[in-house]
């Protein structure tokens, strides 16, 4: 027997049961639904009834008066005032005027005028003026005169160092440098300084004022006794700075014997500590690590003979003079101080009129920019242009310094030269200050002819033979566009200032040009241009671009002498060392044996003498 078929699938969509004329469901009529108790349906069916009557619409007009006449409106002038009686006016007598003649004297006698000419003379003769410079007191000259500053204009050098009073031994070492002539800002301040006066210095970066406090400073100093003390303080604003100055001086103090230590932030505490208690005679350094090592007590100042500040300006600029003046409060007042600053602005002023005493004061150029020892170009520059003509200028023969604004414009700067094939690198704040050492050491022994470097860090450049400064960014004020120049035409030498300008930056630029004393020759810059090349030395770049890995094996710290860490096991025997494992039973020559009774090799010791 067969199964019944199952039935068929409605082809459709399934409808619901009130819709589908097929259901076998019947609604309600409305008498079933009210015989039933229910609501009248509201909604669907034609059987819809409604009992409830039809609402009126709201007529206004039919709205009651509530008593009031038709049509009259309210009338406020009907309202029945309040009647308030007027009132009577206070009646008050006139006050008098106080008039002071009738004031009664309550017996005084009347006050008499004094009379100038009824005073007495006490003796003296009539006619005879009082001379107050007959009475006048005997008082110490007063320690800081303010007295205004005159420059004296400091005729060019004539003569030797041995002439200026240097110390013979110090001339025979600058002798055997080839350093045999002073420059002007030297010749005028060493006598001066040897002789134990105050100096006061003025003078742009690259005019040779580090020998000119530093010579002095080693003379007078060889010729006292010392102890473990220091005697002579020399204050810089940056760590690059303090560098210079100390591997210039270190060489000739080690002459006389005397001992200098380099005191500056970003370096380890302990080289300096142990200098320092060993005993030094020299102390240079920048103003915060100098008081911190004051309040740790490892520093003492009271034996400080002669204080020197360079550029003065500048620490005006970091805002370091709240610190200078702290630690030129702490050294003796009775001692030889000189101060260098290229102006006198921002506060150095104060510290001129407060701290040096009648001052010898040279000055060997202006405010202004020398035209004779500097060669300024303005280039214009398309933007699309402007990374082309960089590489074209760096790609010159000698030295190149490259300014930009940020720390970021110096990393992007160098790493497009870099890949133009251009060998470069960065130099800033934001770098360690090894990375710092050795890139300046770099560029100084040539093997890093570009160096890109921010307006802080640059002013710690003393490098000689720098033939060319390009300025990507302009520079902020005419000041900053001096130093930036004093890097190149260094010791009386040309150089070459070249400023890249945008379309948007002519009026700034030219702005600051003139503010600066500079006349600058207008070139019109594009790539592989002759009249450019020809102007800056520069050439087209081979666009062989030049590896990190180069560059970073090129300022890496150096490795010691074995060839590894410093303390660490070496890696890899050399050539002929014997093996030092015998040869266990059971295992291979050199390999691990294993403690009887256990899987774990034995621990074998290894001799760190090798």
């Amino acid at each position: 027997m067969s199964a019944a078929a199952p039935a068929p699938k409605s082809a459709g969509k399934k409808k619901h049961q009130r819709s589908d004329p097929k259901s076998k469901k019947r609604r309600w009529t409305a008498e079933e639904r009210a015989a039933r108790g229910r609501k009248p349906r509201r909604r669907g069916g034609s059987e819809r009834s409604d009992s409830r009557p039809e609402r009126k619409s709201f007529d206004r007009s039919e709205r009651k008066s509530y008593g009031r006449p038709e049509g009259r409106k309210h009338d406020r002038s009907e309202h029945q005032s309040f009647d308030r009686p007027e009132r009577k006016s206070y009646d008050r007598p006139e006050r008098k005027s106080f008039d002071r003649s009738e004031r009664k004297s309550y017996g005084r006698p009347e006050r008499k005028s004094f009379d100038r000419s009824e005073r007495k003379s006490y003796d003296r003769p009539e006619g005879r003026k009082h001379d107050r410079s007959e009475q006048r007191v005997e008082r110490p000259e007063r320690r800081n005169p303010r007295q205004p500053v005159e420059p004296v204009e400091t005729a060019p050098a004539t003569g030797g160092f041995a002439e200026l009073g240097v110390a013979s031994q110090l001339t025979e070492r600058l002798a055997a440098d080839g350093i045999t002539s002073p420059f002007p800002i030297q010749a005028a301040s060493i006598p001066d300084a040897i002789s134990g006066r105050d100096v006061l210095g003025r003078g742009r970066t690259g005019s040779g004022k580090t020998l000119g406090f530093g010579l002095p400073l080693l003379t007078r100093l060889a010729a006292g006794r010392g102890g473990r003390d220091p005697r002579g303080l020399i204050l810089l604003p940056t760590r690059e700075l303090a560098t210079q100055v100390s591997d210039v001086l270190r060489p000739l103090a080690q002459t006389l014997g005397l001992r200098t230590v380099l005191v500056a932030g970003g370096m380890s505490y302990g080289p300096q500590l142990k200098n320092l208690e060993s005993g030094v005679d020299i102390v240079i350094g920048t103003p915060g690590r100098l008081i911190d090592l004051m309040d740790r007590g490892s520093l003492l100042l009271h034996a400080i003979e002669i204080t020197v500040l360079d550029e003065a300006d500048h620490m005006a600029d970091l805002g370091f003079l709240p610190d200078v003046t702290t630690l030129l409060d702490a050294v003796p007042a009775d001692g030889q101080r000189m101060l260098f600053s290229a102006t006198l602005d921002r506060g150095v002023d104060r510290l001129v009129d407060t701290y040096l005493h009648d001052p010898s004061t040279h000055q060997v150029d202006s405010a202004q920019a020398s035209v004779d020892t500097m060669t300024h170009y303005v280039l214009p520059v398309a933007p699309k242009d402007k990374r082309i003509v960089t590489a074209e200028v760096a790609n010159r023969p000698g030295r190149t310094v490259i300014f930009v604004r940020t720390q970021l414009g110096a990393d992007r700067v160098a790493e497009q030269l870099r890949y133009s094939g251009v060998m470069a690198g960065p130099l800033h704040g934001g770098l360690p200050q090894g990375a710092r050492n050795r890139t300046l050491e770099a560029f100084k022994t040539g093997r890093l002819p570009v160096l890109v470097a921010t307006d802080v860090a640059a002013r710690g450049i003393h490098v000689d033979d720098v033939g060319l400064v390009l300025q990507v960014d302009p520079p902020a004020d005419p000041k900053t566009y001096l130093h930036r120049a004093g890097r190149t035409a260094r010791a009386g030498e040309n150089g070459v200032v070249v400023s890249l300008v945008l379309p948007d930056q002519r009026r700034q630029v030219r702005r600051l040009a003139r503010d600066a004393g500079v006349k600058a020759i207008e070139l019109a810059a594009r790539p592989g241009d002759a009249e450019l090349a020809e102007a800056t030395g520069g050439a087209p770049t081979s666009d062989a671009r030049i590896d990190d890995r180069d560059f970073q094996r090129l300022i890496a710290p150096r490795q010691s002498r074995s060839g590894g860490r410093q303390g660490g096991v070496r890696r890899k025997g050399r050539p002929g060392d014997r093996q030092r494992h015998p040869r266990r039973s059971g295992g291979r020559p050199g390999g691990p044996s294993r403690e009887k009774g256990s899987d774990k090799p034995r621990r074998e010791s290894y001799d760190y003498r090798r």
